[in-house]
């Protein structure tokens, strides 16, 4: 070999050793910059929250206002999540460990209740239980004059278990189908009662997957705006849209801060109990427990079903059809004719954004996927804070940013989106961070020794194996976006109306029959968000 063969070598190995090197330092601060920009808009808010004088906010925050809506917020969450666990444990019982009569199907409709949007769930009982509603004119001619309201505390409680409870369902039911039953087998041959042996053995097993889902209950009651709104009941995200809205933002900024508290608060719990469950609720067998027969039981447990499954699907799509087929004063006119563009705005909204998460979501991923180091998944961990905080918090934050310091962006698209990444970047980080995992590293390492650089080598290869990650997380968040309320209502430009602001004009206005075809649209929507989360689960 010459000595300019052994020169060109060895500058060819410098290159790549130094481009080696720089792959991962370039991966890390490209995740980084995106982790920041997408907590960012928090920053606003304690920067907004800071320009109060003291005196001021200590006089917010221990106003009689603030007292009561605190309280408020903290009996509906309690309500909502131990109301949701009532509901929740008993039917994944039902439909996984007895002979009820069709688990399968009952299974489903359990389940199925999260494709309803809260608050369209919420418009349906007011019209079906309401003043002038379908059961008051279904008992007006037997004499029955007034019924009691179902505004308040107790009807928000009832809408939002009834829609919310699959998520203590579905993560108990998974607990209960993945331990061993042999356990529990060998606790009856101890001459212990089927009761007995649920509580000593079943149920410590399965209480990380109910505590689970009640935390979910808890995250979705705490930041959801419908509902409360429409069941006129005070809570913190009600009262600071309000707030918003009269355009007292100090306010309006300190009950963010409260809210925002509380859910980093339910997110630390939530994440100390991920952090005990190792082992808690895996599979550690293929024995299922022996199937509970349930005798004389079986009619009122088909019952109980029954009746869940009729509150929250059969009423919903009833009303919302009622609502289609109706004709006369507030079911037709007013001034609120359904125009295509808002579908077709909600549409280009949330394509947008399922876009720029995807591209997002990929760097901040590998990193995560391909590190072992603890500082390499803060990034990751960071955009899932964005996630936790509720809509009107980040719609509120959006307000101060583009009005302090980019006027040109407020009330514009390009913030409205933006507002959508940052709620649900995690989606598309989770999906696309799992399809990485099931990728082998050698398969980058064949590349680069077949002499392609990093990227080069992530393009041929990687990237058509986890495609179908990416496609599953744009799917998720094109799908969720479609339905966000309180950041859309806050950010959209004046005049821009989607499917959900429209809904909520109308349902303001008492036009509830201008609402049916976009709530069923949403509610299909809905349905396909619930396939893609079937999917994955049957893929894995």
């Amino acid at each position: 070999m010459s000595s300019s063969d052994r020169f060109e070598r060895l500058r060819e190995q410098t290159s790549a050793e130094h481009t080696d090197s720089t792959a991962p330092t370039l991966l890390a601060v490209v995740a980084l910059a995106i982790s920041l920009f997408v907590l960012s808009p928090l920053v606003w808010l304690f920067l907004r929250a800071g320009e109060i004088a003291v005196p001021r906010a200590i006089e917010l925050l221990t106003s009689q206002t603030t007292v009561e809506v605190t309280l408020n917020t903290l009996v509906l969450v309690v309500g909502v999540t131990t109301a949701s666990v009532v509901v929740g444990v008993p039917l994944a019982i039902l439909t996984a460990q007895t002979d009820l009569p069709f688990r399968r199907f009952w299974t489903i409709t359990s389940a199925l209740p999260l494709v309803v949007p809260s608050y369209i769930g919420a418009f349906a009982f007011v019209s079906a239980f309401g003043p002038r509603g379908a059961l008051a004119g279904l008992l007006a001619p037997l004499g029955v004059e007034q019924l009691p309201t179902v505004y308040g505390l107790h009807g928000a409680v009832l809408v939002l278990t009834l829609f919310t409870y699959p998520y203590v369902f579905l993560t108990t039911r998974a607990a209960l189908l993945s331990f061993d039953g042999t356990v529990v087998e060998a606790a009856r041959s101890l001459n212990h009662t089927r009761w007995e042996a649920f509580k000593r053995v079943t149920l410590p097993q399965i209480a990380p997957g109910i505590a689970a889902g009640a935390l979910l209950v808890a995250l979705y009651t705490l930041s959801d705006f419908g509902t409360p709104a429409i069941m006129q009941y005070d809570v913190f995200t009600r009262m600071i849209y309000n707030e918003f809205g009269a355009r007292r933002l100090d306010y309006a900024s300190v009950l963010s801060m409260l809210l925002l508290v509380m859910a980093l608060g339910i997110l630390a719990v939530e994440s100390r109990l991920n952090a005990g469950r190792d082992g808690a609720y895996v599979s550690r067998g293929s024995r299922q427990p022996g199937q509970i027969r349930l005798g004389r039981w079986k009619v009122p447990a088909l019952a109980f079903c029954a009746g869940i499954a009729s509150l929250c699907l059969v009423l919903p799509i009833a009303i919302l059809l009622r609502w289609l087929v109706r004709s006369g004063t507030g079911y037709v006119g007013g001034g609120f004719a359904f125009e295509f563009a808002y579908a077709w705005n909600s549409v280009g909204l949330a394509a947008a954004a399922a876009a720029i998460s995807v591209l997002a979501a990929l760097p901040v991923a590998y990193l995560s996927a391909r590190s072992d180091t603890g500082l390499a998944s803060l990034p990751e961990r960071a955009t899932y804070v964005g996630y936790a905080v509720p809509g009107v918090v980040l719609g509120l934050a959006l307000v101060y940013l583009g009005l302090a310091y980019v006027p040109f962006l407020y009330q514009s698209v390009v913030l409205l989106v933006f507002a959508y990444v940052v709620r649900f970047l995690p989606q598309a980080v989770g999906t696309t961070e799992s399809s990485i995992l099931q990728v082998d590293p050698s398969y980058i390492e064949a590349a680069r020794s077949l002499g392609y650089d990093p990227i080069s080598a992530f393009r041929q290869v990687v990237l058509p194996l986890v495609a179908p990650g990416l496609a599953a997380g744009a799917a998720l968040v094109f799908l969720t976006t479609m339905k966000e309320l309180p950041a859309t209502l806050m950010l959209r430009p004046t005049g821009f109306e989607t499917f959900v602001t429209y809904i909520w004009l109308v349902q303001g206005a008492g036009y509830y029959g201008q609402a049916a075809v976009p709530a069923l649209i949403l509610v299909g929507v809905s349905g396909l968000s619930m396939l893609v989360i079937l999917r994955r689960e049957g893929s894995s």
